[in-house]
């Protein structure tokens, strides 16, 4: 109601010229979610009738998610003939799109009817190519300029496996942002389509004037009122497709004069494009996924038990002494009790990520926990073959790891231990090792399905291996 009075507030209090209306449809994170996706389209398509401009679009990260997108020989097409279907205008690049590598991305690329844009990635010199920084929607009088921005990490690299994005270069998105202040002219709504998070487009709208919107992804943010900062309102809609945003704009004389944004719950709207849900029923249904490969006793429900699953399934198939699994390689927050099934475990791990096995010194596995827990502000890996408690220094920082067996035996600082994790974090994850790893033949996943196969019917019930201390 407030988002609303201010935009009726801003658009009443001008008066002069004839306004122009602009909608926009923004999705982020949707991960190959595609079951909301008719209703979406009956969204667009009925919004569209009544409106001249109304655009739909992405703030990235379109893929990565959902085995019946991800884990078919075209890879990530689905997702794509479903946004064209709907009618997306255009895309921010997300990280989660080079998890297909970039022969496969580049082809979902072609095939797409809408451009992929970021103005901080160089591709061309990789298989990839280029992207448009930008894109222009027009709108009467006026043109919808929209930027492109993808988030990096601490390597310099959005977070995907760095094998996939082998020749892409990088420059940091707010600084890069800074270039494109010129496309902010009279009769030019700019706006950031990013990929960055919202902390990130908070530090944009800070940094960079001119803005009028940021439409965000990555953080998963559901905003469900306009953040303003700096003048610039800044929007996201959640994940997953639970959500779609919809920004309002009021244009008069070539300037915004009303702005608003709302979230809508996707499974709220009544009804839905029937052509697309015939379609989503066809690519859904694809029974390999359906075998089962294990036995859940009861229900596992959050990182601490499914993370410990992912690793124990490390330790048992490569017969290591101790194995980590990164938070952000657990893609579901709970498992059902009853039967797991293929399409389970690709949900729960999507990436085909190879397993690496390092010898290494306690201190060694130390420098590894410590890397993550400051990495994530908290507990980042689920282990197996031992617990741990963080001390934190009150700052955020890791001031002390104790380590203990499963017997509860401190673990011998002199002695040298087998782990395994898998080839994301061995290639990205800061950490002391002399030992370069070994990669084995195995997928983190290969390993969770063999696992299941073996131990038939598990129980993680109120398993928790890690802890911090204050």
């Amino acid at each position: 109601m407030l988002a609303g009075l201010f935009f009726l507030l801003s658009v009443s209090g001008f008066s002069q010229g004839k306004q122009t209306e602009i909608i926009i449809l923004h999705t982020n994170d949707m991960h190959s979610k595609i079951d909301n996706m008719a209703k979406l389209a009956y969204l667009a398509d009925s919004l569209r009738k009544g409106h001249p401009y109304v655009y739909l679009v992405s703030a990235g990260d379109n893929f990565t998610g959902n085995p019946v997108v991800d884990m078919v020989p075209e890879k990530g097409y689905p997702m794509i003939d479903l946004m064209n279907r709907c009618g997306f205008e255009v895309s921010a690049m997300g990280n989660h799109e080079f998890d297909m590598g970039q022969t496969m991305l580049k082809k979902r690329m072609q095939q797409a009817k809408f451009p992929f844009i970021s103005c901080n990635m160089d591709g061309s010199d990789a298989v990839v190519g280029q992207l448009r920084p930008y894109f222009f929607l027009p709108a009467g009088k006026d043109t919808v300029a929209m930027l492109g921005l993808i988030q990096l990490d601490d390597n310099g690299l959005p977070s995907a496996h760095p094998s996939n994005m082998k020749d892409v270069k990088f420059v940091n998105g707010l600084s890069k942002a800074r270039e494109f202040a010129w496309l902010k002219k009279p009769h030019t709504i700019l706006i950031a389509l990013s990929h960055l998070g919202i902390d990130d487009d908070i530090r944009l709208a800070d940094s960079v004037p001119g803005f009028d919107v940021i439409i965000g992804g990555h953080s998963h943010t559901l905003l469900n009122q306009p953040r303003f900062a700096n003048g610039v309102m800044i929007v996201q809609a959640g994940s997953n497709l639970k959500y779609v945003g919809k920004t309002t704009l009021a244009v008069a004389d070539g300037k915004v004069v009303g702005r608003n944004d709302e979230v809508i719950l996707v499974s709220s709207l009544k009804k839905e494009d029937r052509g697309l849900r015939a379609l989503i029923d066809m690519y859904n249904d694809n029974q390999e996924f359906n075998k089962i490969v294990g036995t859940a006793e009861k229900p596992l429900e959050g990182e601490d038990e499914l993370g410990s699953l992912m690793a124990d399934a490390l330790t048992s198939q490569l017969q290591v002494d101790f194995a980590f699994q990164n938070r952000g390689g657990i893609r579901v927050s709970s498992m059902a009790q009853g039967a797991i099934t293929l399409k389970d475990i690709y949900k729960l791990d999507p990436f085909n990520n190879q397993v690496v096995i390092f010898t290494m010194k306690s201190d060694e596995i130390r420098s590894l926990i410590c890397y993550g827990y400051q990495h994530e502000k908290g507990i980042d890996l689920q282990v197996s073959g031992m617990t741990y408690r963080v001390t934190d220094d009150g700052k955020g920082q890791c001031a002390k790891v104790e380590m203990s067996d499963m017997s509860g035996k401190p673990i011998d600082p002199a002695g040298e231990y087998s782990v395994a994790m898998s080839n994301y974090m061995a290639y990205t994850y800061k950490f002391d090792h002399k030992d370069p790893g070994t990669p084995s033949t195995l997928t983190t996943a290969e390993a969770l399905i063999r696992y299941l196969g073996v131990a038939g019917k598990i129980d993680y019930h109120g398993v928790k291996r890690a802890a911090i201390v204050q």
